[in-house]
């Protein structure tokens, strides 16, 4: 598991499109569950704390569909 310190002015979601370079809801949630007491600091995060990111599946190739066949 990899974790990540907060900077001042940060919020989660700009934690996890920084760090994961994604940015729904469900990794949303994961990360809240890995991290009990973080939605205590409100949207906006203070500085410093240290926040464990969650392991994300590899995404599942996008089925291709051609017109003609």
């Amino acid at each position: 598991m990899r974790t990540v310190r907060s900077r001042d002015g940060d919020s989660v979601s700009l934690l996890i499109w920084l760090a994961l370079k994604v940015d729904d809801d469900n990794t949303e949630e994961a990360l809240y569950k890995l991290n009990p007491g973080l939605e205590e600091y409100g949207p906006v995060l203070p500085a410093g704390i240290e926040i464990v990111l969650p392991e994300l599946s590899p995404p599942e190739p996008a089925k291709v569909v051609n017109i003609w066949d």
